[in-house]
């Protein structure tokens, strides 16, 4: 096995296969080696509780793991069959969380196949499929590495009280609620985090908040605290005119979801380990 330094995304990148369609695949047995399973036998296990992951979320396995079994030569002209699937990275993604944690590569393979990760974006077609608490774990991943890049931007444009920055941000789009008024009108512990709190709906506007301040921030050169969050609270409002113009629903009446999503995480671990 490759030391992990040389495991990069380039190496699942590597083994990543497009059919005529344009659709992006992994073979299983291809993504065993990588993943530094000696026994089909084992890494099959590993690909059947992710298919009953799959499953108990609702959303169909056959889409994910596509059956994709060929004869191969065993000697003497001899052949039989060999069982494998073509995994989309959504297959991969759940196989990569259900693997051995104690093999490092594990780690880097959840990463490199997160659906709640910008880089790797799933198809609108994957995101329909998911269910409402996949959504916001998408949704919740995208901001959250939304308001990394922002803070950066934020820094570059001269501000130091970043409290005051985001809520400048959540005054525009809440007409007038700070992040602790938000927490409080949700009913939440002291410092629980607002975003783990909210649907997939909510986390998607405040993304567009969060993505459009910082190209606004780049593009005006601002370079003053002041300026920053004057843009910030400018954005919030004009997001909030837009799903008003758009007939939606204003992020304050939105329903706050009965379990936060580290509250999931934690039940989905528990529940892993127990099988």
């Amino acid at each position: 096995m490759k030391e992990l330094e040389n495991y990069t995304n380039k190496t699942f990148e590597d083994i990543k296969h497009v059919d005529e369609n344009g659709i992006e695949f992994w073979y299983a047995r291809e993504l065993q080696v990588v993943l530094d399973y000696k026994e089909w036998r084992k890494f099959n296990n590993v690909i059947e509780k992710a298919k009953k992951a799959c499953e108990n979320t609702g959303i169909s396995e056959a889409y994910h793991f596509v059956d994709a079994d060929k004869m191969v030569e065993i000697g003497s002209g001899a052949k039989r069959k060999q069982i494998d699937y073509k995994l989309t990275r959504y297959a991969c993604y759940l196989i990569a969380q259900n693997g051995d944690p104690r093999k490092k590569v594990i780690s880097l393979a959840q990463t490199y196949f997160a659906v709640q990760t910008r880089k790797q974006e799933i198809s609108e077609k994957e995101y329909s499929l998911l269910t409402e608490d996949e959504k916001r774990f998408y949704q919740r991943n995208l901001t959250r590495k939304g308001n990394y890049s922002l803070n950066q931007a934020a820094k570059n444009a001269g501000v130091k009280n970043f409290d005051k920055f985001h809520n400048c941000g959540y005054k525009g789009l809440y007409n007038g609620e700070t992040a602790d008024d938000i927490a409080k009108r949700k009913g939440l512990r002291y410092r629980e985090d607002i975003l783990d709190n909210m649907g997939s709906e909510e986390l998607a506007a405040n993304l567009f908040r969060i993505t459009q301040t910082e190209a606004r921030l780049k593009r005006d050169k601002v370079d003053n605290e002041k300026r920053a969050c004057d843009t910030h609270n400018k954005i919030g409002k004009i997001v909030r005119n837009a799903i008003k113009e758009a007939g939606g629903t204003m992020p304050e009446d939105l329903p706050t979801p009965k379990k936060s999503l580290k509250q999931l995480e934690k039940e989905n671990k528990m529940s892993l380990k127990k099988q």
